[in-house]
């Protein structure tokens, strides 16, 4: 099983009121929660650790994960509000968000909702975005990525959100002792030069394989993506597709490499360290073909893998 864990919120999505105004369509949403959705749909064992609010858009949250098959045997509820997100679009179909999250339920993620171990069906703990901003549930899986260092795949997806980092440097600092330990880092090549504005991508990339990650993969919008490890540094291109909007791609990339190591037994850690160039290079195939699913159509809404090329299911 893939376990996602991190923030449940609702994302906020312009749209056009008949009259013509502008208005906003509530949509369940966050990294995390996108990538459960999307590893679900294609069809492997997912499940998603959090803490959802028991409000109406908490409930929102929690029958979509039911709909589409997610495991909330890791799932906390509590009386906090939920994290509301809204989104706007610029001209390219690229996102940007205002975040309203003090004393939401998934920022009070606390110890006891993370339990004592993991079961050890779950091959995979993906982990990343804004969770790893806010306190005091920031902290709790930080906690909970340091105790299962080693013990099975870590996959972290940082996307970043500078708008809520309020100390750079600590958050760098947090940033790479993550990356050390894990297993894959997915990261889009916007947050590496936010992160190392001064050192070209591919050099930010090759020095978190040196600081502890197996693979690193780099995802590029329509440049495409590139997979960097001790032993290979490859690249796919983007698959073309008429763009409605990009929120969600790049958790339904991850949920797509994720899901290509899991469907071949490559979902552990030295499997991951010693993938073959074909190997990756079949792996972000199958990521990019997932994701321009999810960018040809409006919000956080993944591919199914009977909506993918013959080919690829």
């Amino acid at each position: 099983m893939i376990l996602c864990c991190g923030e449940a919120l609702i994302d906020f999505i312009p749209t056009v009121a008949a009259d013509g105004r502008e208005c906003f369509l509530p949509a369940p949403g966050g990294c995390p929660y996108n990538t459960a959705i999307a590893a679900a749909r294609l069809g492997v064992p997912t499940g998603f650790q959090g803490r959802v609010s028991s409000d109406m858009f908490g409930e929102q949250i929690v029958e979509r994960l039911a709909a589409n098959s997610v495991s909330m045997q890791h799932l906390a509820r509590g009386d906090q509000p939920t994290t509301l997100a809204f989104v706007k679009r610029n001209q390219k179909g690229e996102a940007r968000y205002a975040f309203f999250a003090n004393g939401s339920a998934d920022r009070s993620f606390a110890h006891r909702d993370a339990g004592q171990q993991l079961p050890r069906e779950i091959s995979c703990l993906m982990f990343g975005s804004i969770s790893l901003l806010l306190e005091p549930g920031a902290t709790t899986i930080v906690n909970l990525v340091r105790r299962e260092t080693g013990k099975r795949v870590l996959s972290f997806d940082p996307n970043v959100r500078a708008n809520l980092i309020a100390d750079r440097p600590a958050y760098l600092e947090r940033f790479v002792d993550l990356a050390s330990r894990s297993t894959v880092v997915k990261i889009s090549d916007a947050d590496l030069a936010w992160l190392y504005p001064t050192v070209p991508v591919n050099d930010a990339a090759i020095g978190l394989v040196d600081a502890g990650a197996c693979l690193v993969v780099v995802t590029m919008g329509e440049n495409g993506s590139r997979a960097f490890s001790k032993r290979l540094d490859v690249g796919v291109p983007a698959v073309p597709v008429e763009v409605s909007d990009t929120v969600g791609a790049g958790d339904s990339y991850h949920a797509g490499l994720l899901a290509w190591l899991h469907d071949r037994k490559l979902l552990t850690v030295d499997a991951i360290a010693g993938l073959s160039a074909e190997q990756a290079t079949a792996a972000m195939t199958f990521a990019a073909h997932v994701a321009a699913v999810t960018c040809s159509r409006a919000g956080a809404d993944p591919a199914h893998r009977h909506e993918l090329p013959q080919s690829l299911q």
